[in-house]
This record gives C-alpha cells, structure tokens and sequence, in this order.
C-alpha cells in the first residue's frame, strides 16, 4: 500500500493502532494465545475498539518482539516483566536527567 503521491509505502505510525491480533501474531512470530497471555500478565496493552476487538500498533509489535528477545534468553514472564519494568524506570531516569542538564546554569 502506498501514499499515492510518491509511490512509497506511508510512514509508520507507533502509536497508531493498526493490525488484528492475528496479524500482529504473525509479525511478532508468536501465537494469538501468548500474546493474549502478555496482555493478562500486563506485558502489553492493546487498544481496543468500541466492540472489544484488540488492535495492535508498530510499537506494540516492538515490544513483542523484544518480549520474544527476552524469553529467547531463558526468562520466564515474570522476569521479562522485572526487566521492561526496570528499562522503563531507566528511560525515565535519562529523561530527567538530560531535562536536569538542558536547564541554565547546570
């Protein structure tokens, strides 16, 4: 599918909700069920439609994937949760730190 303008394919949108569950199984190379089961165990969180129907965006595949990277490593799903809990308190840490930085007179 492309833009129609330039002939390329449009530009991904992260946070844009776009793919089934079972397309998003696909992409992510895992099973509808464990990705339901990511969901249950907080790991994830699909938005859903006004009927219920999960839909996934390019950045929820990045995290299933990164989830797939960190059970391929031998964690079981409670580890995987202790990490991307302890990777997002970084991120947020790095972020207060460079705003600390880009105020004047630091």
């Amino acid at each position: 599918m492309t833009d129609g303008s330039s002939g390329r394919l449009p530009e991904p949108r992260a946070g844009r909700a776009l793919y089934a569950i079972s397309v998003a199984a696909k992409l992510a190379g895992t099973g509808q069920q464990n990705i339901r089961l990511y969901e249950t165990r907080g790991l994830l969180t699909p938005v859903r439609t006004s009927g219920g129907t999960r839909q996934y965006s390019d950045s929820d595949i990045a995290m299933l994937l990164h989830i797939g990277e960190l059970l391929d490593q031998g964690l079981n799903l409670a580890g995987v949760a202790k990490v991307l809990e302890l990777e997002a308190a970084n991120a947020k840490l790095h972020r207060a730190l460079k705003r600390a930085r880009s105020r004047p007179g630091t």
